[in-house]
């Protein structure tokens, strides 16, 4: 065979070969990308964190049905925020009194029970009970809130409970305002947990909503104390209303931040508890 046949065989030859060992486009477009879960914080030892917005979401719900918390009227997406919240202040390491979460829901009147402390560790309802808002927040339905001082409305977010005293107001739990924007004054403002009279079905039949506060969490002075002595030396508090700048802004409320910094034991423990339970 001449040479110059020889080296045009050869060459074809090859070039076949070479583009017979590439993907084609379509194979190619037919691959699913495959996405890196993050990093286990604090490990250093290349371990992933398999908590995903999936296994969170399932995990809350679970716990939400286990706990049957439709029945007292407590909102699933109020629950799940209260959650996000609970966790991304576990996160931080400032709650010790870490099995109750108290939620707050001023979307409903005062006229309805809107005060729930959830035992986490026990999967129950703890407390339900009526709780009054400040007089500049609205009459019987909550409409307006504040953190300025002297405005006697009440304030939304994140609050943990501090130290108990007995003052004007007889036995009450101190506040501290997780939110600087939307609560940081709780304390200045001595908004505190207390009981009072006028937070009463009583009140309610007479006046057709509860009496208010200048500010405080007001409970009905038959359950006040044993609350208080409950969720004191900080618990966690989160204080609901569907005010969209506070929902959008609250850094308590970041769920991917949540995810990305946390892994799947810390956040499925009460899942577990769940599924060991039913």
């Amino acid at each position: 065979m001449p040479r110059t046949l020889l080296i045009v065989v050869f060459a074809a030859a090859f070039f076949a070969f070479t583009r017979n060992q590439l993907p084609t486009a379509t194979e190619n477009e037919s691959r699913t990308p495959v996405l890196k879960t993050a990093s286990t914080p604090g490990t250093g030892n290349g371990k992933t964190n398999s908590l995903t917005r999936v296994k969170f979401e399932d995990s809350i719900t679970q716990l939400y049905d286990k706990m049957d918390l439709s029945s007292y009227n407590l909102d699933y997406k109020v629950f799940r925020l209260g959650m996000i919240g609970y966790y991304s202040l576990l996160r931080e390491g400032v709650l010790e009194n870490k099995d109750l979460l108290t939620i707050i829901d001023f979307a409903l009147p005062s006229t309805q029970k809107r005060f729930f402390t959830l035992d986490l560790k026990n999967l129950k309802v703890k407390y339900n009970t009526y709780v009054a808002h400040g007089k500049n927040t609205g009459e019987n339905l909550a409409k307006k809130f504040s953190n300025i001082p002297q405005s006697n409305q009440s304030s939304l977010g994140f609050y943990v409970t501090g130290e108990t005293y007995v003052g004007s107001k007889g036995y009450s739990l101190r506040l501290d305002g997780m939110e600087k924007m939307f609560n940081g004054n709780i304390r200045d403002r001595a908004v505190v947990v207390h009981g009072a009279d006028y937070v009463s079905e009583s009140w309610i039949a007479r006046y057709g909503r509860l009496g208010r506060s200048q500010g405080c969490p007001a409970l009905p002075k038959g359950i006040s104390h044993e609350v208080i002595d409950a969720i004191k030396d900080k618990a966690a508090i989160f204080t609901y209303y569907p005010d969209a700048f506070y929902l959008n802004s609250s850094k308590y409320l970041k769920l991917d931040n949540l995810l990305d910094t946390m892994n799947e034991e810390m956040i499925l423990t009460t899942a577990m508890r769940t599924r060991r339970a039913s």
